[in-house]
Order: structure tokens, then C-alpha cells, then sequence
């Protein structure tokens, strides 16, 4: 076509021609672009979401910092630094995205069937085949962030988790298919494409960058639970079979694995009414033993934790010998025992055999030597009397008074997971819905025997059992990838206790990938 003379109107022929091919080559349907136009919706609305959890992360991990500063302090300004990170690279992209779309009107119906053409990209990233200033600043922008963020956290971040990072902002260049080449990362992914398209892969940018801040707010917490589970949190602590032994008895006893964490120092120690200095992990103490006889040790340990002063109590005695008056009494879980299920008590009696030592309360029975079981019934209190023969022929009598609480109410879980749990929908329709008791120190078996499932802008299911019914398979054909279900009003009780119901599980979303 574009050799020989040719008349003007052959030259005009061709060249309708020649346009009429391009137009077939770079046309795409409406249906693809207006798939793109949904897709970039989606994605906007769940980096809305993710900002929103990101804060309230950040705020927990503030708190935490308000309140121990030497575990959370220091990261809590890398984290600082890493949001300001994120916040400015995020809005770059937005400023890019905004620019290009300014002319349209994104509300419009119809409106991503218009957003066909790539002139806007091409031009600012492209000076024909070369890359231009601003497609050299996006590409730096792109590559830098990652180093930024591992230049601020440090050791901070594990290592996998800095490599998933470098992974998801990786600026490679890519082998071409389609090309027959390998492609710069930037050409590959922005060169030639309708604007809709390059809008939609730079909200997916800006949902890596809110992806990679609430990855790493998670990961900080979860090394300060790493670290407090450590063995060199804990040191060895002996504790004698009694606290008084009369001469010519075997001293006996037992040294047990007590946690000491020196990034960890209380707001205030209070012992027997006196204000001891609080150390790093602990607290020392000194005062006469006093008269003989039975002599209590108590206080507190008082943190502030959720903007509230929580206090430990201290609680604790010692026998002045010769004369033992004064019974030991000690819960081998906790100093409270909990209604619903069994709690283990030792009992024992200073300088006094087992055979010689008689404990009774409501609800309590001996298994072994110094073992016994506890099935508290209703009430608030609950008292342990203990009578001890002594060796001269005397008795001596006392008591302990210990506090009943109810089980503490669950977290519901779907797949064993609490939360907010993602995962295709098929794997929600064949999950069981269940309930968790995540820090309570008792084996204790939970089922769930109703909930209810929604998902926005439907009507809410209520189900009976712990698997969802035909009802909620309609509700869930509905709903799409990035939609959340809700299930909540679990209802659970605990397994072999009849009708015992447990107070209110907390929610778990489920978001559809």
C-alpha cells in the first residue's frame, strides 16, 4: 500500500484502511472494561477497610506501648515511621490515579465503557519506546518502598516476611508471551493498556501497600508473644513441701519454672501496705518475721493495660516456727475456681503429714494424697476448711475463701480459626462453625449449637446447629470475591454439662477470596 503513485483518493483508501486495523487491534470489549471498572471498585472499598483495621491495630499497639513501653516502645516508632512510608507512597498513586481520571465522572453508569484508551499512561511514562521522568520516578518510587520499610524495621520484621515484601513489589523484568521478549516491568504492566485497566493495577498497588502495613503492625505483636513464650523468660523457683519443718524431717519439696520478664515493670508493687520499688521483671521486699505464728503476705502488682489500672494480687503466708498454725492453701491453675468445670487444689498443712490433714468444702473431693477436685455450684465464694492434727495430740483449724467465676465467653472460630478468616467460598459452605476458649488454663470441650450468617446487603440467616443450612448456601451464591460474611449470636455450651450455655462468642468474619 505505500509504494507507487497513488491517487488521492487510493492514499485516502489506505489510509481508512490503515486506521480501521488499529481501531481492531486496540479495540476491547465493554464487558472487559467494565469488568476492570468493577474489579477497581472492589479494591477501593477494601483498602477503605483495611485502613480503618490498620488504625485500630495501630491504636492497640499504642495502648500497649502507653503501658510497657520496654516490650512496645520502640516498635511502636518503627511502625509510626513505616505508616508515614505507606501514607506517602499510597497517596503518590492516588495523585497518579486521580490525575488520570479526572475528566471522567466514576459514578457515571457506563462510564469505564469510555475509559478505553491508554494515551493518559503512555504519555506520562512513555517518551515513545523510552521510559520518560515520571515513569523513571514511579518505577524508583516502586523499587524503593520496600527498602525503606526494611531500613526502618530492621530486625523488627522476620526475615520471610521482609522477602513476601520485596516479592510484592518487585520491579523484574518479565518474559513476554505475547511480546516474543522480555519486557520492563514498567512496559509489561502500563504500556498500551485501556486507562480503566492501568487504574485498576494501581488501586491493587495501593491494596499491596495497606497489605504490607497491616502485615507488619501483626508481626510486631506476634514477636512480643514470641519472645514472652521463651524459655529465657522463665526462671527456676524453688518451692519447699512446707514452710516449716520440724528438726529431724526430711525437707522436701519441688522447683517449678516461674516467669520472669525483665522488659516487663509494673506501674506500682504493693506489699503488706507498703510501697515496694518495682524492678525489672519483679519486686523485692524485706520486714520482720514477727511473732510466731501464722503471718500473711499481701499486695499487689498493679500495670496499666487498656487505659485502666489492672492489679495482680499478691497472696501469700509463711509459718514463724516452732509452733505451725497456719495452712497452706494454693489452686494449681489460678487463684479463683471456675463453675462448669473441674479445678485442681492442693492442700497441705505446714509441718503436718497428709494423713493427719482433713479439708472439706461444698463440692470438693480427694483424689490422691494432698490432691483434691473442685465442682463448684452456685454462688459467688466458695470456702476451704482445713484441720490439722499435730504431733503433740493439738488441733489447729483454718480456712480459705477463694472467688467463683463463670467460664469466660468464646471466640467463634470457622476452620479452627479466629478472626477474620479468608478463603474461597467454597470452603465457608462445608466449614463447621465453632468456639474457642483461647486463654483459659482448662481443657475444656465447647459445642456450638446455633449462629447467625450475614452477609451485607442481605437478609440475615438464623441457624440451627453448627453448619450452614440451604438457607445460607442461597445468601452465599450471592456474594462475590472481597465480600464479608458475618457470623454471629453463636450460641455455645459446654460438652457434657447438659444445657450449660457459655456467655456471648465474639464474631468471626469470613472474607471471600
Amino acid at each position: 500500500m505505500a509504494g507507487g503513485k497513488l491517487t488521492p483518493r487510493q492514499k485516502m483508501i489506505n489510509l481508512m484502511y490503515l486506521v480501521f486495523i488499529a481501531m481492531l487491534a486496540l479495540n476491547m470489549s465493554k464487558e472487559v472494561l467494565s469488568a476492570f471498572g468493577i474489579l477497581n471498585k472492589k479494591l477501593v472499598e477494601s483498602n477503605k477497610l483495611t485502613t480503618a483495621r490498620n488504625d485500630d491495630a495501630f491504636q492497640q499497639l499504642a495502648q500497649k506501648a502507653s503501658e510497657q513501653s520496654g516490650i512496645y516502645g520502640n516498635k511502636k516508632v518503627k511502625v509510626e515511621k513505616i505508616r508515614a512510608l505507606c501514607k506517602d507512597f499510597y497517596g503518590y498513586i492516588e495523585d497518579l490515579k486521580s490525575a488520570s481520571s479526572k475528566e471522567f465522572d466514576l459514578n457515571e453508569e457506563g462510564v469505564f465503557e469510555k475509559m478505553d484508551k491508554g494515551d493518559f499512561f503512555d504519555n506520562l511514562f512513555f517518551n515513545g519506546d523510552k521510559v520518560s521522568k515520571e515513569g523513571k520516578e514511579f518505577i524508583s518510587r516502586v523499587q524503593n518502598f520496600p527498602l525503606d520499610v526494611k531500613k526502618i524495621g530492621g530486625s523488627s520484621i522476620a526475615e520471610d516476611e521482609m522477602n513476601k515484601i520485596f516479592n510484592r513489589f518487585s520491579t523484574a523484568e518479565i518474559k513476554s508471551k505475547k511480546a516474543g521478549a522480555t519486557l520492563s516491568w514498567i512496559d509489561y504492566n502500563y504500556k498500551g493498556f485501556p486507562l480503566i485497566a492501568s487504574i485498576t493495577k494501581l488501586s491493587q498497588l495501593q491494596a499491596d501497600i495497606k497489605t504490607t502495613e497491616s502485615d507488619i503492625i501483626a508481626g510486631m505483636f506476634q514477636t512480643s508473644l514470641i519472645s514472652a513464650a521463651s524459655l529465657t523468660k522463665y526462671i527456676p523457683i524453688v518451692v519447699p513441701e512446707k514452710t516449716a519443718f520440724f528438726q529431724g524431717e526430711a525437707v522436701k519439696g519441688k522447683v517449678i519454672l516461674g516467669k520472669f520478664d525483665p522488659d516487663l515493670i509494673a506501674k506500682s508493687v504493693i506489699v503488706n501496705g507498703v510501697s515496694v520499688k518495682a524492678e525489672a521483671g519483679q519486686a523485692n521486699f524485706s520486714f520482720g518475721a514477727g511473732a510466731v505464728g501464722e503471718h500473711d503476705i499481701k499486695g499487689s502488682f498493679n500495670f496499666d493495660e487498656g487505659g485502666k489500672t489492672v492489679s495482680l494480687p499478691i497472696i501469700g503466708n509463711y509459718v514463724v516456727v516452732p509452733k505451725p498454725n497456719s495452712a497452706t492453701i494454693s489452686a494449681d491453675k489460678m487463684n479463683v475456681v471456675y463453675r462448669g468445670v473441674v479445678n485442681p487444689m492442693s492442700i497441705s498443712f505446714a509441718g503436718v503429714s497428709d494423713n493427719n490433714v482433713v479439708a472439706s468444702a461444698a463440692g470438693m473431693t480427694k483424689v490422691k494424697p494432698g490432691k483434691y477436685e473442685i465442682r463448684p455450684g452456685q454462688g459467688t465464694e466458695l470456702t476451704i476448711n482445713v484441720t490439722a492434727k499435730l504431733p503433740d495430740g493439738k488441733s489447729v483449724v483454718d480456712k480459705k475463701t477463694f472467688r467463683i467465676k463463670g467460664i469466660p465467653g468464646p471466640s467463634g472460630t470457622i476452620r479452627g480459626e479466629m478472626g477474620v478468616v479468608k478463603g474461597p467460598k467454597s470452603s465457608l459452605l462445608v466449614s463447621s462453625i465453632g468456639a474457642k476458649l483461647p486463654d483459659f488454663d482448662f481443657e475444656v470441650g465447647l459445642d456450638v449449637v446455633g449462629f447467625n450468617l450475614k452477609v451485607a446487603g442481605q437478609a440475615t440467616v438464623v441457624v440451627q446447629g453448627n453448619k450452614l443450612n440451604s438457607q445460607c448456601q442461597a445468601v452465599l451464591s450471592k456474594a462475590g470475591r472481597g465480600d464479608q460474611v458475618t457470623i454471629s449470636e453463636i450460641k455455645t455450651k459446654l460438652s457434657g454439662a447438659g444445657n450449660y450455655m457459655l456467655p456471648r462468642t465474639s464474631i468471626v468474619i469470613y472474607e471471600i477470596q
